[in-house]
């Protein structure tokens, strides 16, 4: 029988020493191992949980390790990270088998002398009164780094670009697992009836108020061996991004570019919202990019998509003229983190030069925009610098451009003060991924 605690070392060493993308190290070793049910869970929650405590776990393990950190070899240290979650952050798991287990684990990989580090570490806590402590919550940006484990890079931007109390909820909202939800294929079904039907399959699914056709999932297993999934009854695609497609607004017959598309969803929900009519050029810059949305359109039945491979940010393809441009531009995924939460710890995480190409990208597309045409500005980061100041110098560098001041549905709150053309998303506000919608229309010749 595999050992959830065997398993979840391995996926996080593969992560540690191979860059691995947690979701697909993690779902690749369950499904070789077989592993199901509570088994599967608990490795999951494993994994996940140290992921998305890495500097606090450390921070432990230093204040009760007579060996620097540094010097500590890495499956010893994944097992004491492994053990700490397990004594410190998850409840119903006795601190026996918290300590025995690890010690058992790192023996099983033949660390017989860190066994007794370990055991001696672990223990240690299980002892101690208090048993950790944070830095002086007076230096915001030190304690925040390390009560939520993340840079103290990232807690300073978002202290500075989003005020303390905002920063705070958004470090909270990057523990757990996120929401999954999905798209209402509405050119195969309705909510109701793809509700009803995932039902049948053992999948609860729940309407969400604010985006029409949007819906959230719980209990899927993996989303790819579903009926409903196959024939083509859903995509999955957060809420903001089907709010981003909301406020883009495509109407049947229009001619939309899709300038970054893969891999596709947004280009999935406009060719829904316009029935299937007029056209939608999907781009991309790679091949493979291309061949999945292909894919995805093809399962959806959508059939007036075609893409494109072009560099969203020159002029090497010319674009038709555009009623409708989407230009969901390459960012950081400040936004993602708690789905991908590995990449929280990237020495790059905050780019200084991203901005530059998404400007490029946004003039470039605004160039086949139709006069009263739409276009969307948006990222999956929470970023200022990516978002509200790539916008802000859009519109004036671009007189001929005007803001489009949002209708936002009911349900959908402002974290922070925006102009009104523009809105940041965040988890702790509109129960989303966090994004970033810019929305501009080119002034026709009177205005």
């Amino acid at each position: 029988m595999p050992n959830p605690r065997n398993l979840a070392l391995k996926v996080l060493l593969k992560i540690e020493q191979d860059s691995a993308y947690s979701n697909l190290a993690l779902g690749n070793a369950i499904r070789d191992a077989g592993l199901g049910g509570v088994d599967s869970a608990f490795a999951s929650a494993l994994v996940y949980g140290v992921l998305e405590r890495k500097i606090t776990l450390d921070y432990i393990i230093k204040q009760y390790s007579k060996l620097p950190l540094r010097k500590i070899e890495i499956k010893t240290k994944l097992i004491l990270r492994l053990g700490i979650l397990q004594l410190l952050f998850m409840d119903k798991i006795p601190e026996s088998a918290a300590v025995n287990e690890s010690v058992k684990l790192a023996k099983k990989h033949g660390l017989q002398k860190s066994a007794g580090f370990i055991n001696g570490i672990l223990r240690g806590i299980t002892r101690a009164e208090v048993k950790y402590t944070l830095p002086d919550e007076n230096d915001k940006i030190r304690y925040f780094s390390v009560k939520y484990s993340v840079t103290e890079e990232l807690a300073s931007l978002w202290i500075d670009s989003y005020g303390e109390s905002n920063a705070e909820e958004l470090l909270k909202s990057l523990s757990g697992r996120p929401k999954l939800c999905a798209r209402v294929n509405t050119l195969k079904t309705t909510s109701d009836s793809l509700i009803s039907e995932l039902e049948a399959q053992g999948v609860r699914a729940e309407k969400i108020g604010f985006v029409k056709n949007a819906v959230a999932l719980f209990g899927t297993g993996s989303i790819e061996n579903l009926s409903a999934y196959k024939r083509g009854l859903f995509h999955v695609q957060d809420a903001s991004s089907q709010l981003c497609v909301q406020l883009l607004d495509p109407k049947p017959g229009d001619i939309l570019l899709d300038i970054c598309s893969a891999p596709g969803g947004k280009a999935f929900t406009a060719a829904q919202k316009m029935k299937n009519r007029g056209k939608i050029y999907s781009c991309d810059l790679y091949d493979h990019k291309l061949k999945l949305i292909k894919s995805g359109a093809q399962r959806l039945g959508i059939t007036n998509l075609i893409t494109l491979k072009r560099d969203g940010a020159a002029p090497s393809v010319r674009l038709p003229l555009a009623d409708r441009i989407l230009c969901d531009v390459p960012c950081s995924g400040l936004g993602i983190l708690s789905r991908k939460p590995e990449i929280r710890y990237k020495d790059d995480l905050i780019s200084y030069s991203l901005p530059d190409l998404q400007y490029k990208i946004l003039c470039e597309s605004s160039k086949s925009l139709a006069a009263g045409g739409r276009l969307v500005y948006s990222t999956c980061t929470l970023n200022p610098a990516e978002n509200n100041e790539n916008a802000l110098k859009f519109l004036e560098e671009h007189p001929d451009f005007e803001g489009v001041p949002l209708k936002l549905p009911n349900g959908v709150e402002r974290a922070v003060d925006e102009q009104e053309y523009e809105i940041t998303l965040t988890p702790h506000k509109a129960n989303t991924d966090g994004f970033y919608i810019a929305v501009f229309q080119r002034r026709r010749r009177s205005d």
